[in-house]
């Protein structure tokens, strides 16, 4: 067993991001695990670019309220203690609303090579990220 030694905070590249996003990388795991988690702080009306992963991503929703989009036009707003799920391959989005912070555990795996774990596209548009939204409450 071992005490990681926490990383500094980074601010998310403006190629993948809208706003200003940050994160923690809580472990990257060594062969043989392939596990990933970052601690992941959006600001008011930050998100992702669309991407996918190549395994599937899950995202715990700490703080705030999310915001995840899909292809077909799909936008699911997610409170604290929601777990989504993204299989593998999907492409989606994720961030804040316009009015709150949001905060989610991201976690998804490496692949073990050379091959990327996350494919980044292009930037979210504004339609798509004001879409009509979705949730369970």
């Amino acid at each position: 067993m071992e005490m990681v030694t926490q990383q500094p905070t980074t601010k998310a590249p403006a190629e993948w991001f809208t706003g200003d996003v940050w994160f923690d990388v809580i472990h990257t795991g060594q062969e043989p695990s392939r596990m990933r988690a970052n601690m992941v702080r959006f600001s008011p009306g930050a998100h992702t670019a669309w991407h996918h992963h190549a395994v599937g991503q899950t995202l715990h929703i700490v703080s705030g309220i999310a915001l995840i989009g899909t292809r077909d036009g799909t936008v699911i707003e997610a409170h604290p203690g929601d777990t989504v799920t993204c299989p593998p391959g999907e492409e989606h989005w994720h961030g804040s609303t316009p009015d709150r912070f949001m905060e989610h555990l991201a976690l998804w795996e490496g692949l073990g090579d050379d091959r990327p774990e996350t494919t980044w596209l292009e930037k979210v548009t504004d339609e798509q990220y004001g879409g009509s939204r979705t949730s369970n409450r």
